[in-house]
């Protein structure tokens, strides 16, 4: 049937063609330059998938590709990974419109801007033409189109990454961390892949009005895990539970009855 991937017997191999038998009433040939992506050149007696686009032409001649048929085959074995939801190993090789083609093994697909990584990146030379994994994420072949994502792959590997990291944590664990960012409400430190979030309340014994009081963006902290939820990955962190508590012993320290010198720090509408 013509529009189909058929093997084909090597006849001959000529300096610009390749001759084969599909098993009609006439050979064809096939430009030489469409086995360039082959291994190796074939040889006579060698039966090669080609693509069957017209049993006949105007020469009496079998009109066959190569191309195509590498187009097909890679087509189906990018239809099984879909199926599977595995990932097709390809690499970046050119820009367009909204994003950048990606060669997947003979087969172009479309990399949308927003999938390339999972925070913007300026520069996405350094990626270019590395052999790297993609999720597929759509395909139609009767129209070839194919999205695909690294945003996907980075991110699945990421939460592998995070469950790992949380599986080796306890809570009680007392841990070293970079602080990477801080907030109002307090910050978040990187415990060597997973942050962790140390609120503005555990950071001191004493009242801060602010987490950047207490710790800067960059710094090295001592920190306990207070908290894991295993169904969330977040982790809850402290570090005035490394200090001793000052309400601890007060009443020997400050017993009733007893007259201390004090310094006013604050006067509100109640005291």
């Amino acid at each position: 049937q013509e529009g189909r991937v058929v093997p084909a017997t090597v006849i001959e191999v000529e300096n610009d063609a390749v001759v084969v038998d599909v098993g009609l009433k006439t050979e064809g040939r096939i430009p030489a330059r469409e086995f360039s992506q082959d291994e190796k050149m074939p040889e006579p007696g060698q039966i090669v998938e080609v693509y069957l686009e017209r049993i006949e032409n105007a020469l009496g001649e079998a009109v066959l590709s190569r191309d195509k048929a590498r187009r097909e085959e890679a087509w189906t074995r990018l239809e099984k990974l879909h199926e599977k939801e595995e990932p097709a190993d390809g690499a970046i090789v050119g820009r367009v419109k909204g994003g950048f083609t990606v060669d997947l093994g003979g087969v172009n697909a479309f990399l949308p801007g927003s999938q390339v990584d999972i925070r913007p990146i300026r520069d996405v030379t350094p990626l270019m033409n590395q052999v790297q994994p993609f999720a597929i994420l759509k395909m139609d072949r009767p129209r070839g189109n194919i999205v695909v994502s690294r945003r996907a792959v980075l991110e699945e590997s990421r939460a592998e990454q995070r469950a790992e990291i949380v599986g080796e944590l306890a809570e009680g664990d007392v841990r070293e961390g970079v602080v990477k960012n801080i907030t109002d409400y307090g910050a978040f430190v990187d415990l060597g892949g997973i942050d962790g979030l140390l609120h503005v309340t555990d950071m001191s014994w004493k009242r801060i009005s602010h987490p950047s009081q207490v710790v800067n963006v960059g710094e090295t902290v001592k920190v306990q895990i207070i908290k894991i939820n295993p169904d969330t990955q977040r982790i809850s962190l402290g570090m005035k539970q490394l200090m001793s508590d000052p309400w601890d012993g007060v009443e020997a320290k400050y017993p009733l009855g007893a007259r201390y010198t004090g310094r006013i720090t604050n006067i509100t509408d109640y005291g």
